[in-house]
C-alpha cells in the first residue's frame, strides 16, 4: 500500500492497511456493480453488508475499550471515532480519506443504479468509521482526566459545548 494511506511507522497499521483494502474491495465491487447491476447484485450485497457488521463490531469493541479508559482519561465521541485531536494528523488524514472514499462511492453507486442492490452500499462507510473509532481507542492519546473526579460539566471538553 502506498505510504500516503498507511504512513510508514505510525501506530496501528493493520487498522490502516485493513481500512483501506475494505475501502478498496468496495469500491472495485460497486464499480462493477454500476457495470452489471444484475450480475453483481449478490456480491456487492455480501461485501456490503460483511463490511457493515465489521465496522458494527470494530465501533462495539471502541467502545468498550473507550469506557475503560475514560476513568483516566477525557474522551470524546469526535476524538474517539473522528480522531479529532488524538490522532497524528498522517493517520486522521488516512481514516478520514477512507471514509469520505467509502460515503463518495455509496452515494454514486446508488444514484447511477437506484433501486438495485447498489444501494446496500450506503451502509459501507459503517467500517471506516469502526476502524477509526478501534485505532482512537487503542492508540489515541487524550487528555487526562482531573484528578479527584469531580468534573462540572462546563469543564469537561468531551461534552464539546453541550450545557444542557
Amino acid at each position: 500500500m502506498s505510504q500516503r494511506l498507511v504512513p510508514k511507522g505510525a501506530e496501528g497499521r493493520d487498522l490502516l492497511r485493513a481500512c483501506w483494502a475494505g475501502t478498496g474491495l468496495f469500491t472495485a465491487i460497486a464499480i462493477l456493480t454500476t457495470a452489471a447491476p444484475g450480475a453483481m447484485a449478490i456480491p456487492i450485497s455480501v461485501v456490503s453488508l460483511a463490511l457493515f457488521a465489521g465496522g458494527c463490531g470494530a465501533m462495539l469493541w471502541a467502545f468498550r475499550r473507550a469506557l475503560l479508559r475514560s476513568r483516566y482519561e477525557l474522551i470524546g465521541v469526535g476524538g474517539l471515532y473522528f480522531l479529532a485531536g488524538c490522532a497524528p494528523r498522517p493517520v486522521r488524514l488516512s481514516m478520514m480519506s477512507a471514509l469520505a472514499v467509502e460515503v463518495v462511492v455509496a452515494l454514486i453507486a446508488a444514484s447511477v443504479r437506484p433501486f438495485t442492490a447498489a444501494a446496500f452500499g450506503i451502509l459501507v462507510p459503517v467500517y471506516a468509521l469502526g476502524l477509526s473509532g478501534a485505532w482512537g481507542a487503542g492508540y489515541g492519546t487524550f487528555p487526562p482526566r482531573p484528578s479527584g473526579g469531580t468534573t462540572s460539566i462546563y469543564d469537561d471538553p468531551s461534552r464539546n459545548g453541550d450545557h444542557v
